[in-house]
């Protein structure tokens, strides 16, 4: 019998939202136009707004992220050659009287300006931190097709 407990380390968290555009200060985001899920036909300026979570345990460790845009198969979108994607480096500290075991939160903004996309089809912000994701790190939308007639 194996009376071994299996722990396992708090996982990173995150909300990942799309928008007009995206500012960070003093820790916070502020966001204009987000929620943003249907854009075009004519190209936009696009943001990605995103809250990470750090867990206690991982802070002033140094971490990576990447958000890349994926089709609505799943495969990383390139437009002239070249990933549509962005990616950096964080670290969060443990800011002075915070309790115990309180995830460390880290805001991220990041403006792509316009991007032409082609319309009739759905695309997906997808955020990777430590090159893991999840199910929830993501903002889908779709791009309008040309109108007729």
């Amino acid at each position: 019998m194996d009376d071994e407990l299996e722990l396992t380390p708090p996982a990173f968290q995150a909300i990942v939202l799309m928008c007009d555009a995206v500012q960070v200060s003093d820790g916070k985001l502020f966001i204009l136009g987000g929620g943003l899920s249907v854009v075009g036909p004519a190209p936009q300026p696009i943001s990605i707004a995103a809250r990470i979570a750090v867990p206690w345990d991982q802070a002033n460790i140094r971490h990576s992220w990447k958000v890349e845009l994926r089709d609505e198969d799943g495969q990383p979108v390139t437009l002239n050659g070249k990933l549509v994607a962005l990616n950096g480096q964080f670290e969060a500290g443990r800011p002075t009287g915070l309790a115990p075991g309180s995830p460390l939160w880290v805001p991220l903004g990041i403006n792509f300006g316009t991007i032409q996309l082609a319309g009739g089809r759905r695309y997906t912000w997808r955020l990777f931190v430590n090159d893991d994701s999840n199910d929830t790190w993501q903002a889908a939308f779709t791009v309008r097709g040309a109108p007729t007639g």
